[in-house]
């Protein structure tokens, strides 16, 4: 990576790098007011964790992930970022978010519910993965 920057930069281009789009993708965990994980299911307010663009689910029903579309500024990505954190905060009822890199108290693996994407064939795919 360092060699591909270098050349960029020593062939005038260094420029594409900073006028480069950028996304983020965030995950957080969903717990209880125990700060437990939550057992509840993808909550409907914020869409379809399936086709909704900017806000899914990973490997647990519990395991949110914000994406940003790909944005010019690092203002315009951040700024995505926090309207999406601040719409799930809004719709997330008794529940909060956990955005530590540590987990929050788990709980057995059968206590990590597996994320649900319906039962299309799409929907079972992902589950499957």
């Amino acid at each position: 990576m360092k060699s591909r920057l270098a050349w960029l930069g020593g062939h005038g281009h260094a420029d594409l790098v900073r006028r480069g789009l950028r996304g983020i993708e965030k995950e957080c965990l969903r717990i209880d007011a125990d700060g437990r994980l939550s057992r509840e299911p993808h909550p409907r307010a914020l869409g379809a964790a399936l086709t909704h663009p900017h806000i899914t689910t990973d490997y647990s029903e519990a395991l949110l992930e914000f994406v940003t579309p790909a944005c010019a500024t690092n203002w315009e990505t951040l700024q995505f970022l926090c309207d999406i954190h601040c719409f799930v905060a809004q719709n997330l009822g008794d529940e909060l978010l956990w955005a530590q890199s540590m987990p929050c108290v788990v709980g057995p693996d059968e206590d990590v519910p597996i994320a649900y994407y319906g039962e299309s064939n799409l929907g079972r795919m992902k589950t499957i993965y």
